[in-house]
């Protein structure tokens, strides 16, 4: 696989934000989704999440560094393991009537000629 290059996602309207903190380093192992680097804005401060499971091959951006919305941060080599499967649920088990509390059996109804109940 080829590797993948992850940028700065939208950021609204922030240009030359700085980079506070880096959360990885080449050689690190990262899952969908885990926070790679810190930005902070006069307003807020933000973790680039990562795009994809795998491992950080370059860092292209160090602290201090100031990046906008596009900004080339680091390389990323991506897991040559597919993700694992959702188990699927099994099928229901048949639930017992709520008028007996129990399974619902039929029985077959005998009737005798002539007689009444009672």
């Amino acid at each position: 696989m080829s590797a993948v290059e992850v940028k700065v996602p939208d950021i609204g309207d922030f240009k030359d934000v700085p980079v506070i903190e880096l959360l990885v380093k080449p050689g690190d192992a990262v899952a969908l989704d885990d926070a790679l680097l810190t930005l902070e804005s006069d307003k807020a401060t933000m973790d680039v999440p990562s795009p994809a499971a795998g491992v950080i091959k370059e860092m292209k951006v160090k602290a201090g560094d100031k990046v906008s919305e596009g900004t080339l941060v680091l390389t990323l080599e991506p897991s040559a393991e597919a993700p694992a499967p959702q188990p699927t649920p099994a099928a229901p088990s048949p639930q017992p009537s709520p008028a007996s509390g129990r399974g619902s059996v039929r029985l077959p109804l005998h009737r005798t000629r002539g007689r009444g109940l009672g």
